[in-house]
């Protein structure tokens, strides 16, 4: 028998997957009573693995697990082909999933904690979408246009001390509008300010969060109408902000709102116009402005989780399986930030990402280790040759008559 009890990097990744919590909720869901080989939390477990490894598909990870002794020894599984990797991906219930992921959330709450927006104590929720396109003929359950099919991951992102962090996640496919969403995933709490862009504008539902105290910055569309400007405020000539005003939006016959809105225009980093509405009366202009710009910090999640997590290639075909990747995806997410946090490592999160890589199936001492080493050599870069300092030095050698030096080939000047 190995008694060599030293965790691996992986095993303390993978801990916050509480195995009591899980099996609880198994029980009572009566998921586990005929399972022999693959329970779901091995099996959560693997595709997490294979997150991580970027590993493309359910045959690879079958090959990966049965030539990888370490992995093995981490999943106390010998060999699983990939037709039943696949059966247990369409099977597993995707709220279940779900639960897991809201466990992983809870945790991330608890240990990491939200940081806060300003100096008035708000939490920022960012609120956005992204479509995970796929080929209609294969997905047919997520056609959206005559040749495309795809889902869409809408998202709930919350600040931490140093970035963002998956709070709330909602599948469907991609036909549905952004802002059918906006029910689920705007935060009602009077301490919250919501942050979303121009898929989530819908005047009746701008005019319930303003009578419930629901607070929001967006962006207003480029063919949206104003239909009364109730007030132009003073702008400083020196502020960024061009332009502040309260206007009631919408046009009949089809809807004018009751309420009224905050109007700031601005510019982007490019100098185009931006015009940016909340209903926040009380926040500063270019406060408004700053907090709006944190909402391109949702845009950077997906990017990252694009890139260095398995989503463009997907491991099923079924509507269920498609949905059990993307959780497992964000799952394996939260897990890097509760690992981040349990080091206290104050860097980016890819360099733990990519360390975890390096080091998982090493000591966990090992993986802090290499983690915080410092690089063993440090370059200043090319550095520019200073030509005029050089002939200076040439010159007063030719007139102190210093120049035999000067005469052979091996005499570097620089």
């Amino acid at each position: 028998m190995d008694k060599d009890t030293t965790k691996s990097a992986f095993r303390e990744y993978v801990t916050p997957l509480n195995v009591s919590t899980i099996l609880q909720e198994l029980n009572r869901l009566k998921m586990e009573r005929y399972v022999k080989k693959l329970g779901v939390i091995s099996f959560i477990r693997l595709v997490v693995f294979a997150q991580v490894n970027q590993i493309p598909s359910l045959k690879d990870i079958s090959l990966e697990l049965e030539a990888n002794e370490s992995l093995q020894k981490e999943l106390a599984l010998d060999s699983i082909s990939a037709s039943q990797l696949s059966r247990k991906l369409r099977e597993t219930p995707s709220y279940f999933l779900d639960f897991v992921f809201r466990e992983c959330v809870e945790q991330i709450t608890r240990q990491v904690g939200a940081k806060r927006a300003n100096e008035k104590m708000r939490r920022i929720n960012l609120v956005d979408s992204s479509t995970i396109s796929m080929c209609v003929s294969q997905y047919p359950w997520a056609e959206f246009r005559s040749t495309k099919a795809g889902v869409k991951l809408h998202l709930r992102l919350v600040f931490l001390d140093d970035q963002v962090a998956p709070d709330k996640a909602i599948l469907t496919p991609a036909k549905p509008a952004d802002k059918t969403q906006m029910d689920a995933l705007v935060v009602v709490e009077p301490n919250a300010l919501n942050v979303f862009d121009r898929g989530y504008v819908d005047y009746r539902k701008f005019d319930t969060y303003c009578a419930n105290g629901t607070k929001f910055v967006t962006r207003l569309k480029d063919n949206a109408v104003i239909h009364e400007v109730i007030e132009e405020r003073q702008v400083p000539s020196d502020s960024p902000v061009t332009r502040e005003a309260l206007v009631r939006l919408g046009s009949y016959p089809n809807y004018v709102m009751e309420h009224t809105l905050r109007l700031l225009e601005t510019t982007d980093n490019e100098g185009k116009r931006v015009v940016i509405l909340t209903n926040d009366m009380t926040m500063d202009a270019e406060q408004i402005c700053d907090v709006y710009r944190k909402r391109w910090q949702i845009e950077l999640f997906f990017k990252w989780v694009k890139q260095h997590l398995v989503l463009k290639r997907l491991y099923g075909h079924s509507e269920n399986g498609v949905y059990n990747q993307l959780l497992i995806a964000l799952i394996t997410y939260c897990l890097l930030i509760l690992l981040q946090a349990k080091v206290s490592h104050s860097g980016k999160l890819l360099e733990v990402y990519k360390c975890l890589r390096l080091y998982w199936d090493r000591a966990f001492s090992e993986f802090v280790k290499a983690l915080y080493k410092k690089p063993g050599r440090t370059s200043k870069g090319r550095r520019r040759c200073k030509v005029e300092d050089i002939f200076e030095q040439t010159v007063q050698q030719y007139i102190e008559r210093e120049t035999e030096h000067l005469e052979t080939v091996i005499y570097d000047l620089i």
